[in-house]
């Protein structure tokens, strides 16, 4: 096994010369996003802005791995604008990992509580409300007068967003069901509409 091991590291020699600076650029940029010295919200995204400044020039002069920098850049350049939000907003998570794993708790306490083993339709319909709340209430209890909307506007405009989402569904369901009858339907309220003008 030893021999092996050793057969196989000195043909893959020469390819981690290459691979093993493209790695610690990239361990560099991992270290500045992980926060570890507790910088404040503004300085990450300067002190990534710096990291990012030097992978570009340090893809300018490379000979070898100069394609896969320049597609860390191109892929990074796509991220930056959301990369931030979670240093602002505190207990947001900072992965798609950690983000996945909440999902996943609320999907599995939604099918706890309901029975369903697939998809749950209100999650689709009502996930921006629902998802939030049982996010939020995992961090806080709740008391009645915390749950008074402050803004009275945003609060319908939610409400708003939510029923048309829901209506929209159940033409969807209407039309799975019956497109047939659905189109009959949708044609003669056209034609009522256009006997108006």
């Amino acid at each position: 096994m030893k021999q092996l091991l050793q057969k196989g590291l000195l043909a893959t020699k020469d390819l981690f010369a290459v691979v093993g600076p493209l790695f610690a650029w990239l361990l560099q940029g991992a270290e500045i996003l992980s926060n570890q010295e507790q910088c404040k919200a503004g300085a990450i995204p300067h002190r990534f802005e710096e990291y990012v400044t030097q992978v570009r020039a340090c893809a300018e002069q490379a000979d070898t791995g100069r394609a896969a920098l320049l597609h860390f850049l191109k892929v990074t350049q796509s991220y930056a604008p959301h990369l931030f939000f979670c240093y602002q907003i505190a207990d947001l998570p900072k992965t798609n990992n950690d983000l996945e794993q909440a999902f996943g708790k609320v999907r599995s306490a939604e099918r706890r509580a309901t029975g369903r083993r697939g998809a749950i339709p209100g999650l689709v319909v009502r996930g921006s409300v629902r998802v939030t709340t049982a996010l939020a209430t995992r961090l806080h209890l709740f008391s009645g007068e915390e749950l008074v909307p402050n803004d009275l506007t945003r609060w319908r405009q939610l409400r708003s967003e939510v029923s048309s989402r829901q209506e929209a569904r159940c033409k969807q369901l209407r039309f799975r069901k019956d497109p047939h009858a659905y189109l009959v339907a949708l044609e003669q309220r056209l034609s009522k509409m256009s006997l108006r003008f």
